[in-house]
C-alpha cells in the first residue's frame, strides 16, 4: 500500500483536492505497474511560510512536498517518471514551481504494509496486491 503524503503551503479546495488526488492514483498504477484499491493519499495543508524549500524562492506560488513510501523493487526510472508526473500534475492544477516541489521515496518490503484482512506481498511487475 503506497501512501503518498503530500504537504502544501496553501489551502486547495476540496473539488482540487479530488481531482488532484485522482491524477495521483491513475500515475501511480499506470507508472508503478500495479492496482489502485491500496494506494492512500493524505494531504495536509499549512499557511504559506509554514514549510522552508530553499530552492522555492517565491513560496507564495507554492511549495508542495511529497514523502512516498513505497515497495521495494521499482525501477529508478520508473521512480522519476512518478516524480516528474506528480510534478507536472501540481504545476498544472495549483500553478506550483516545479523547483517548489520536493519528493522523497522511502522504500519497504511488501510485508511492512498491512491492511485488516491481509499483508501486503513483495511488489511484482503487473501485480494488484488485492486481487
Amino acid at each position: 500500500m503506497p501512501h503518498l503524503q503530500f504537504e502544501l503551503n496553501f489551502t486547495p479546495t476540496a473539488e482540487e483536492k479530488k481531482r488532484f488526488a485522482a491524477r495521483v492514483v491513475e500515475n501511480f498504477a499506470t507508472i508503478m505497474d500495479t492496482g489502485t484499491d491500496h494506494i492512500g493519499i493524505t494531504i495536509r495543508t499549512f499557511g504559506t511560510h509554514d514549510l522552508v524549500f530553499g530552492r522555492a524562492t517565491n513560496p507564495e506560488k507554492g511549495i508542495a512536498f511529497l514523502n512516498a513510501d513505497i515497495r521495494l523493487g521499482r525501477s529508478e526510472k520508473q521512480k522519476r517518471e512518478l516524480a516528474l508526473a506528480i510534478m507536472n500534475d501540481l504545476h498544472d492544477i495549483w500553478g506550483i514551481p516545479t523547483a517548489g516541489i520536493y519528493v522523497v521515496y522511502s522504500e519497504h518490503d511488501g510485508p511492512d504494509f498491512q491492511l485488516d484482512d491481509r499483508v501486503l506481498p513483495s511488489w511484482s511487475q503487473g501485480e494488484d496486491p488485492l486481487e
